[in-house]
C-alpha cells in the first residue's frame, strides 16, 4: 500500500514539476531571447542573473530549496574550472546559477535542436560534438576564450550521468587538460540528493528532497604540464569520493 501511494505521488509530483517548469520558463522567455543578441560577457551574465532568480523561485515552490557551501573559495577577480558531479538531470538546474560568478559549461551539439532549450544552451553554453574531432578542438578554443573574458568554466567530468552504485565515474582528461593549458585553478564541487529527486529506472517519477551544492578548496595548476595531468585527475578524483562519502552522499538503491 506504502508502495502504491509512493508511485502514484511521485507520478502527481513529475507533472506538477513539468508544469511549472513551463509555466516560469514562459515568463522569463523573452527577456532571454532578447539577452541572446548581447556579445559575451554580458549575454552570459545577464542569463544568468535572470536564470538564478527563475531557478530560486522555481526550486522553492517544487519543494527542492538548494543549500550551498563553500563559496568563499572563489576569490574575486579570479576564474576556474569548476567541476562537478553528475548523477541527474536536476543537476543542470543547480550547478549552472549555482557558481557564483559568471560561467560557461559544455553542452552537447544535439541539444541545440530542442526548441526553445536549444537558444538557452547557445547563450549559457560552448556547444561540441563530441563524434568531430574540429567540433571538439573549437569547443576547446573557445572554452580558452571564455576563461580569458573572465567567465569560469563548468564542466561534468563523469561526462553523462553516473547510473551506477559508486558515487563517482571515471573522469575524462578534457577539464584537466583545460585547466592545465591554462594555468586555471580548478574548484571541485559536489551536488547531493539530484538522485532521491529524479530516481534512477523510473519513467516520469520525482519525488521533492532538500539539495546541497558544496564548493572544495581550489587545486593550483600553475607549472603543471601534460605529464601530470593523470595525477591532477586522480587528486581531483579523490577529493570529490572521499568529501562524498563523509557528507551523506550514499544513496539507497531503489526499490
Amino acid at each position: 500500500m506504502i508502495k502504491l501511494f509512493r508511485n502514484i505521488a511521485g507520478r502527481v509530483f513529475a507533472v506538477y514539476g513539468l508544469l511549472l517548469f513551463v509555466a516560469t520558463m514562459l515568463i522569463v522567455l523573452i527577456p532571454i531571447w532578447i539577452f541572446s543578441f548581447l556579445p559575451d560577457p554580458a549575454k552570459t551574465r545577464n542569463f544568468l542573473i535572470l536564470g538564478r532568480i527563475w531557478m530560486k523561485v522555481y526550486m522553492t515552490l517544487i519543494f527542492c530549496p538548494v543549500y550551498r557551501k563553500g563559496k568563499q573559495y572563489f576569490e574575486k577577480g579570479k576564474v576556474y574550472v569548476v567541476v562537478c558531479n553528475h548523477n541527474s538531470f536536476v543537476d543542470v538546474l543547480v550547478a549552472t546559477p549555482g557558481i557564483p560568478g559568471t560561467n560557461k559549461t559544455l553542452a552537447k551539439h544535439d541539444l541545440v535542436k530542442v526548441p526553445i532549450f536549444g537558444m538557452m544552451y547557445k547563450i549559457g553554453g560552448i556547444i561540441v560534438n563530441r563524434n568531430d574531432d574540429l567540433s571538439r578542438k573549437q569547443s576547446f578554443e573557445h572554452m580558452r576564450n571564455a576563461l580569458k573574458m573572465g567567465m569560469h568554466m563548468a564542466l561534468f567530468p563523469e561526462g553523462t550521468r553516473n547510473r551506477t552504485p559508486f558515487p563517482l565515474k571515471r573522469f575524462y582528461d578534457g577539464a584537466f587538460a583545460l585547466a592545465i593549458e591554462t594555468q586555471t585553478p580548478i574548484i571541485p564541487s559536489l551536488i547531493f540528493h539530484t538522485r532521491k529527486i529524479l530516481v534512477p529506472d523510473k519513467f516520469f517519477f520525482a519525488l521533492p528532497h532538500r539539495i546541497d551544492y558544496h564548493f572544495l578548496p581550489p587545486v593550483e595548476t600553475k607549472g603543471l604540464t601534460k605529464e601530470d595531468l593523470p595525477a591532477l585527475k586522480e587528486k581531483i578524483f579523490m577529493m570529490m569520493w572521499d568529501h562524498y562519502l563523509t557528507n551523506g552522499g550514499v544513496e539507497p538503491t531503489p526499490a
